[in-house]
């Protein structure tokens, strides 16, 4: 608190005998205004969150022998996408269970994770043909995306299929193991197209 000597040693023009009394100078008591700061410091430090690390949320179905515990996905309601090298992605309908499925030439198709003409296209497509097939049959049918990567895949691949995922809501989709035959598929699509 500022304190302030406003005593007077009596009115002016005034000489009495008397003595002069001493003039204090103003002095500014700083002791509230570091209480006040400590207070506020210390509130801020016990209010605020620090930033907490953004991580992505992938619940993993427990391992089973049980077939019957399995899920089971019906072949029309999938979408199986191969995450290989360079950026490039794979796709196929279904789940490609007949080894000789690749005898259809537009049976196994490579695209990219462009915004236009990209898997992102083949999965609203898919989405919409499964839409309209379970409005038709009153099923509860959902589309199923199959996601599995290739040994030469990037983790930045992985993470933005599981981005369209979100984007394109959609509710169902497991990552598997890739097998033999769909590293048996990429390598021929590769060679076909010229790639190394």
């Amino acid at each position: 608190m500022a304190e302030m000597d406003t005593s007077s040693g009596g009115g002016k023009g005034k000489k009495h005998g008397g003595t002069k009394s001493k003039k204090h100078s103003t002095r500014v008591d700083m002791t509230p205004m570091v209480d006040l700061g400590f207070l506020l410091i210390t509130f801020f430090m016990l209010t605020t969150t620090m930033s907490k690390p953004k991580t992505m949320d992938l619940i993993m179905p427990k391992d089973t022998e049980n077939e019957k515990e399995q899920n089971k996905v019906k072949e029309s309601t999938a979408l199986t996408i191969l995450l290989g090298k360079d950026n490039r992605v794979y796709y196929y309908e279904g789940l490609a269970q007949d080894p000789n499925a690749s005898a259809n030439p537009d049976f196994f198709h490579a695209t990219t994770f462009a915004n236009k003409g990209g898997i992102r296209d083949e999965i609203i497509k898919k989405r919409d043909e499964v839409a309209k097939t379970r409005n038709a049959k009153g099923e509860p049918e959902d589309v199923v995306v199959i996601i599995k990567a290739d040994d030469d895949a990037t983790y930045k691949n992985f993470v933005d299929i599981l981005d369209e995922m979100a984007i394109n809501r959609i509710q169902r989709y497991a990552t598997v193991d890739i097998s033999d035959q769909d590293k048996q598929w990429i390598k021929q699509t590769e060679s076909a197209n010229g790639a190394q």
